[in-house]
């Protein structure tokens, strides 16, 4: 699955870029406004070319330029002649071209995350045998008893929320499907003002537009995923529904992904690089960049076109992370759900890519090939876990890109015990009403959870609200970002650029801070009583300091606060 969690259909790119204020990105268009006819393709520039004269060389060539980010020399094209990649790619100052428009897609194969829960809803859908417990008791959020997670990381009115609950002047960005801002517990954090979306819904793949123009507004999620992830971050702490790990810090949608849930290349530049001239401190990305789940720059089993469109994304992405970077966007990533072991990539083969354009093939993967942004430099890969702190059967491992470790939920947690393959072993976060709607899981008229499972309704003084159970490292990595915030909230400073903190610093932070976790006394880790096959068992390697089940250990909002080792220590970046 292109998201690091359980989603649905597959997907398409981008249309014509759509951004405001974006310091680094500028949108471009016909005379009138009209739109541009053409595929759409990305071209690149080598560093230090002029974009002036790539750009003179994509208008000799009959493209025209609908989108220019000039902090990564990239430039968003439309053109109708077949032979315009050709043509451009051969070009002085040019990279590489890549497609970011397909003729047509089937839906994407479902993921082991996605796949495992997907069978359970319809099975409950069928029966009212078993319902969720709802939460309420002592704690201030009604829904608190139900978020183990926020247990496991000490993000509780007893942990962390006793000592930093975030900065407002801390944003953390979430490069995503959107995100609901009206939902009460976002929209008491949610930025208006630092909020964009760089996508166009494509009536193919996503449906029919819900709004003139296909743009959605900065406080749309037609998905899920994105409101999910930041619901975890940052919900508020506000005596309705749950909270999140910063429940004081300020989110912005910097949306770069679908309706359907495709991330293409040109809005994750985009949103990276806006991210880095507004100021953002932290982004999410629970996300791998389509069309290919590991672009390899010169895999034999590719094409060479398909070789050089590879080697372009890994560029763009790379140049688009380093500004980040560089402007003080600390970087986290989820590390996958495809139960791969990432420091043996050469074992892996990839039958997934491309997922649009072309039919998918089988293709073994080289040690230079790279999952992005994930495998990016700088970013903070997080892999899974479940309630018993278990790396949860679906989760990526890796010693080398999986940094720490977050709750992720693992539906088959639990074996042998009354809470195997529950709901409650999942993450519970915000949900959109529409998206509930439109998935029949909640109904129009009443507004009663059709799906109670998984899809919990919430109401206060006449205010309503829906929260879904999900898993994934899509929900890990948010955990991560949550406490990250938090640290830059302890401990950034101001400067002549704003409050925030140095990346590297707060990386160092958030490692030193996590809970060290041992490899098991048996390190062969199997899913086989859960039911799965041998394909799923990872054996953990390493120290309790770092091994490749829990990197630096399991994130800890608490101890990443409470000033423990000084924020540094063994949590060192190697």
């Amino acid at each position: 699955m292109r998201f690091r969690q359980i989603l649905g259909a597959g997907a398409l790119l981008t249309g014509v870029l759509a951004v405001a204020n974006a310091p680094s990105v500028s949108a471009a268009g016909s005379a009138g406004g009209a739109a541009v006819a053409g595929e759409k393709y990305v071209v690149l520039a080598t560093e230090g070319a002029s974009l002036d004269a790539v750009q003179a060389s994509v208008t000799a060539a009959g493209g025209t330029v609908v989108g220019r980010n000039e902090a990564v020399g990239m430039l968003t094209v439309r053109a109708t002649d077949a032979g315009f990649a050709d043509e451009v790619s051969a070009a002085a100052g040019v990279v590489g071209v890549a497609a970011d428009r397909s003729i047509g897609s089937a839906p994407r194969r479902q993921d082991a995350a996605q796949a495992d829960v997907t069978a359970a809803r319809a099975a409950a859908a069928a029966s009212t045998a078993s319902r969720s417990s709802r939460g309420g008791g002592t704690r201030t959020e009604p829904l608190a008893d139900l978020q183990w997670d926020m247990k496991m990381i000490g993000a509780t009115p007893e942990g962390s929320y006793r000592v930093e609950q975030g900065d407002r002047r801390v944003t953390v960005g979430i490069i995503d499907t959107g995100v609901d801002g009206t939902h009460p517990d976002i929209r008491p954090n949610f930025s208006y003002r630092l909020s964009r979306n760089f996508v166009t819904d494509m009536v193919d793949i996503d449906g029919e537009c819900e709004v003139a123009g296909c743009v959605d507004a900065v406080d749309v999620d037609d998905n899920e995923h994105g409101t999910h992830v930041a619901g975890t971050i940052g919900a508020a702490l506000n005596g309705f529904g749950m909270a999140g790990v910063a429940p004081k810090v300020t989110l912005a949608n910097l949306r770069a992904g679908q309706d359907s849930g495709y991330f293409f290349l040109d809005a994750t530049v985009n949103a990276l690089t806006y991210a880095g001239d507004a100021g953002i401190d932290v982004v999410n990305m629970s996300f791998y960049v389509d069309p290919w789940l590991f672009n390899c720059p010169n895999n034999p089993a590719d094409s060479p076109a398909a070789q050089a469109e590879q080697r372009t994304i890994i560029t763009a992405v790379q140049r688009a992370l380093r500004y980040a970077n560089k402007h003080g966007v600390t970087l986290v990533g989820a590390l996958g759900n495809s139960h791969f072991n990432y420091d043996d990539v050469t074992s892996i083969v990839d039958d997934s890519s491309p997922d649009y354009g072309a039919p998918a093939y089988e293709r073994p993967v080289q040690a230079n090939c790279l999952d992005l942004p994930t495998m990016g430099e700088g970013v903070i890969g997080v892999s899974a876990l479940g309630p018993s702190k278990t790396k949860a059967d679906y989760s990526n491992w890796s010693r080398t890109y999986g940094e720490v470790s977050a709750p992720g939920g693992w539906f088959r947690d639990g074996f042998g015990t009354a809470t195997f393959r529950s709901a409650g072993n999942l993450i519970l976060a915000p949900y959109p009403k529409n998206v509930g709607i439109a998935n029949g899981f909640i109904d129009p008229v009443t507004g009663e959870s059709l799906d109670p499972d998984f899809v919990l309704k919430e109401c206060k003084n006449g205010t309503c609200a829906y929260y879904q159970y999900l898993q994934g490292t899509s929900m890990a990595a948010p955990h991560a970002a949550g406490v990250a915030a938090l640290i830059v909230s302890k401990y950034g400073e101001s400067r002549r650029d704003g409050f925030g903190m140095d990346p590297d610093k707060v990386a160092k932070v958030l490692f030193a801070t996590a809970t060290d976790t041992p490899c098991p006394a048996n390190p062969v880790i199997d899913y086989l009583d859960e039911g799965r096959d041998a394909s799923f068992t990872a054996t953990c390697v390493g120290t309790a300091a770092r091994n490749n089940i829990y990197g630096h250990g399991i994130v800890n909002a608490l101890a990443a606060v409470s000033g423990r080792n000084g924020g540094y220590g063994h949590g060192d970046r190697d």
